[in-house]
């Protein structure tokens, strides 16, 4: 995956290129499950990185009529904290490789950094009324 380009999402089966607008986006979902929350803000269930089931969030900035900058991954439901950290950070380093920087973190996992030539991708959990687990891909050029 090239991920200096853009998102390969494999269910539904659609390729999200960086700084598309809002309306682009909305086109490339025609017919499926995407969600506008807020102004600039989008989400769907998916399914990407060979197997890993999670709900992509789509941010645009600016907020409004802005282009897309970053991508979050979360799931609904954390049960089961460490499980959840393990299956992202697998599927992650499956897919781009170790990450460029590790660090400790805080509630007891590892700060994950990879470092491309337009993106970054940043995992980590942190105390926001208890762990929270961030996975993100951040449009950085």
């Amino acid at each position: 995956m090239t991920i200096d380009n853009g998102f390969k999402i494999d269910h539904p089966d659609v390729f999200v290129p960086w700084d598309i607008e809002e309306k682009q986006l909305m086109k490339l979902f025609n017919g499926q499950r995407l969600v506008n929350v807020s102004t600039g803000y989008y989400t769907i269930d998916s399914e990407s990185l060979n197997g890993l089931k999670c709900t992509i969030g789509f941010h645009f900035e600016p907020r409004k009529s802005g282009l897309l900058k970053e991508l979050e991954f979360f799931r609904a439901n954390y049960t089961d904290q460490v499980k959840s950290y393990e299956e992202f950070q697998r599927h992650f380093e499956q897919a781009f490789g170790r990450p460029t920087q590790t660090s400790v973190g805080t509630e007891g996992f590892n700060d994950h950094s990879w470092v491309f030539a337009k993106v970054s991708i940043f995992h980590f959990v942190f105390d926001r009324f208890g762990p929270e687990e961030h996975m993100r891909i951040k449009r950085t050029v």
